[in-house]
């Protein structure tokens, strides 16, 4: 259902953003956990993408989703400036060639812990970087709003057994079993265990030579690669290494 797109390409998307190689890993590994996913239910009509990241990216990738499924896209967030963020790095996106065939409808809301005010009902949510700056009551208000609401849920969050890349993200994370004990019925797992350090800075040169070059294309191939072999390493690696557990739930409507 989904293209098969390396990360060199979600390279671009990443660039739109203002991130870098490590933005387009994690959208190359969820793509993979999405992928097949998505393959096991109805084609969706209607997305929601249920808030903003919180620091990193405004979720190009899941409007690269949204486009690849000829998808209608609604946004809510309750920051003006992250929904400001979106609608440039789609912008910036778009003067590239990609997403041009999407037109989101950006919502603001009061707290994505209140979605009473989100009307329409929509067959799939995904969204990331969102649950870890709720409170523990609003985490669970949010959830249940969702499940009410959308037929299919992908929630994407940083790691909580990941003390290092939580602390150099400056993110809080959420574990594994927290996540379990929010989406009951979902199937959990961990992704996103690039091989280099986060953080990595780049000139504006390097940064096209990436875009362009072949060596670098050779390397990014070699990061695909690595990307799909992350599922067979052993779970105690996975929950100590992963920058990223998710939950893919299915709502009976």
């Amino acid at each position: 259902m989904l293209q098969s797109l390396s990360i060199k390409s979600l390279y671009v998307l990443a660039l739109a953003e203002e991130e870098g190689v490590g933005t387009a890993y994690e959208y190359f590994a969820k793509r993979l956990v999405l992928g097949r996913w998505l393959k096991l239910q109805p084609k969706p009509r209607s997305l929601l993408i249920a808030g903003l990241p919180e620091k990193y990216g405004s979720s190009l990738d899941f409007l690269q989703v949204a486009q690849e499924l000829g998808t209608a896209v609604t946004i809510i967030d309750e920051r003006p400036f992250a929904l400001e963020k979106v609608q440039k790095s789609l912008a910036a996106a778009q003067r590239e060639g990609w997403l041009t065939a999407v037109s989101p409808q950006f919502i603001p809301v009061r707290h994505l812990a209140d979605l009473g005010e989100i009307g329409s009902n929509f067959d799939l949510c995904l969204a990331s970087e969102v649950l870890q700056r709720l409170d523990v009551g609003e985490k669970t208000n949010y959830v249940a709003h969702l499940q009410r609401l959308v037929t299919n849920i992908a929630l994407f969050a940083p790691n909580g057994d990941n003390g290092a890349h939580t602390e150099i993200s400056g993110l809080s994370g959420l574990s594994l079993a927290a996540l379990r004990q929010l989406v009951v019925t979902a199937v959990t797992g961990y992704i996103d265990m690039p091989p280099f350090p986060p953080g990595i800075t780049r000139s504006d040169a390097q940064r096209e030579q990436a875009t362009s070059g072949k060596m670098e294309a050779v390397a990014m191939w070699g990061l695909g690669f690595y990307a799909r072999l992350e599922h067979f390493l052993p779970t105690a690696v996975r929950q100590k290494k992963s920058h990223i557990v998710y939950a893919l739930s299915r709502n009976k409507r």
